[in-house]
């Protein structure tokens, strides 16, 4: 980050007086009841809470997937709340990159056609797609995997090359959710390094849910949510980068 961002930081996700409050019969059930915060360009969030907090509501709400009952989501200029459901599919595929828990690969496809895919969607011609994949898949460091299925991969080189997928796009925001909990120890402390240098070197702005203190600690800030209220928001991050640089001096 820039000096210049460091004075006057770029927000990139506004969310003002946000509800989300389903019906279960008689019963209204709020799953978010007024949530207010701000997200900046270049930031690691984690939104942090128990099973059954919001959360993922939360997520889900920020990436154009569900639309709130009340309130404003704001990312760069565009009011989320107000976009078709066709406008909503092209935000996300031109302004959004997913990590998901379960990776979400296709298993009919190997490594380099599983990252190329969301670029084949934009229309981009198959040489410079699989070109561009290729480029990630090295930054990701599973370069050599590129023509393994996923059943050929471990847990952690799957998530590797579903995190070159969400970056293949260069998209303006990336949403992680739960991104190492099918992970053990280590490889997560791996995965949790990549997060942190996509952000620090890739200038990318990275949002994710988690029910792990631990792995929010890595974080720039933690928003802390409860019955679908902020009940704090922490700031000030472990660097799992600097961690490792330590252990190899």
């Amino acid at each position: 980050m820039t000096e210049t961002e460091k004075k006057a930081p770029i927000s990139v996700i506004r969310v003002r007086n946000l509800y989300k409050i389903y019906r279960v019969g008689e019963t209204k059930v709020r799953a978010l009841n007024g949530v207010d915060f701000e997200i900046y360009k270049g930031e690691f969030v984690a939104i942090v809470g128990t099973s059954g907090s919001g959360k993922s509501t939360l997520l889900n709400m920020l990436a154009g997937l569900e639309k709130p009952t009340k309130g404003e989501i704001i990312i760069g200029k565009v009011h989320m709340e107000r976009l078709t459901e066709k406008q909503l599919v092209a935000f996300r595929r031109e302004k959004v990159g997913f990590i998901f828990q379960s990776y979400n690969l296709l298993n009919t496809m190997n490594a380099v056609e599983n990252v190329a895919l969301p670029l084949s969607f934009r229309g981009v011609a198959k040489r410079v797609r699989l070109k561009k994949a290729r480029e990630f898949l090295a930054l990701m460091g599973v370069a050599d995997q590129e023509k393994h299925m996923p059943n050929q991969m471990s847990g952690g080189q799957q998530q590797r090359v579903g995190i070159a997928r969400a970056l293949v796009v260069d998209p303006q925001i990336i949403f992680a959710d739960e991104p190492t909990g099918n992970l053990d120890s280590k490889t997560t402390m791996e995965v949790l390094r990549l997060m942190q240098r996509i952000v620090r070197e890739q200038k990318q702005t990275l949002v994710m849910v988690t029910h792990d203190n631990n792995l929010a600690s890595y974080a720039d800030r933690r928003i802390r949510i409860v019955d679908g209220k902020i009940t704090g928001i922490e700031t000030g991050g472990r660097s799992a980068l600097d961690e490792t640089e330590e252990k190899t001096v």
